[in-house]
């Protein structure tokens, strides 16, 4: 059986990945506020709007502190000469192999929170569709895409 690949994204993409997290949780905020007005206008029961904030807490507790952690924890690639090696996942863990000769072209992109914490991502494209590896600094970003353009180019020349 093929080991585990060996490099791990940056450790700072843990304060973006719960940021990020909590503005997305912000959305789902939005039920018991809601309620909570509706409760203003109308003679609903009070048990569902504390039952709506338990359940909002409870999203905010997983999403923003849990899951980034062990995302980040199973978050691995390796970059071959042949191939590049992705694996990820939480509960369900997936591996990725991507031959060389496959790749079509490397980018790194960086959005404004990614920007904050001086990361980037590397985006591999391949006829079927596109592999990101997140969060990267980008030092490590700019080599990575350098090299995988390096070797994709010697797989085609082959």
């Amino acid at each position: 059986m093929r080991s585990l690949p060996s490099q791990q994204i940056s450790v700072k993409a843990l304060p973006a990945w719960r940021l990020q997290a909590f503005f997305e949780s912000l959305l789902f905020a939005l039920l018991p506020i809601g309620y909570g007005v509706l409760l203003y206008f109308f003679s609903f029961p009070y048990w569902i709007l504390w039952t709506l904030i338990g359940l909002y807490l409870l999203l905010v507790i997983m999403t923003v502190f849990i899951l980034p952690s062990l995302r980040w924890r199973h978050w691995r690639y390796d970059v071959l000469e042949q191939e590049i090696d992705l694996q990820h996942g939480v509960f369900i863990v997936k591996r990725t192999l991507i031959p060389m000769t496959r790749v079509q072209h490397v980018d790194t992109e960086q959005g404004p929170l990614l920007r904050r914490y001086k990361l980037a991502a590397v985006s591999i494209s391949t006829a079927a569709t596109v592999h990101k590896i997140p969060s990267l600094t980008l030092e490590i970003a700019d080599e990575l895409r350098d090299r995988i353009a390096a070797l994709a180019s010697v797989a085609e020349d082959e």
